[in-house]
């Protein structure tokens, strides 16, 4: 499911890259881990959303769950060739 997941971010993330995106990058990221801590909790029959018990750190680090949020300006890294 991750796996899924990262592929269809990577994908959003490099499509809006350019120019100013990370307050949405931002909203997106949380939504989605929101969303993932959603599952795991419902698969253990549990209320809510488990914030305490899946922090984002462990989300990343341990599912390998997408971290890639990166906003570039568009502004070239060096002067075009004449």
């Amino acid at each position: 499911m991750i796996s899924l997941i990262n592929l269809k971010l990577r994908g959003w993330v490099n499509y809006f890259a350019m120019g100013d995106s990370s307050k949405c990058f931002a909203h997106i990221r949380d939504w989605v881990e929101k969303k993932v801590r959603r599952h795991l909790a419902k698969a253990r029959k549990r209320k809510g959303f488990g914030w305490k018990q899946w922090s984002s750190s462990w989300l990343h680090d341990a599912l390998k769950l997408f971290d890639g949020y990166r906003a570039s300006t568009g502004k070239a890294k060096a002067a075009p060739a004449r």
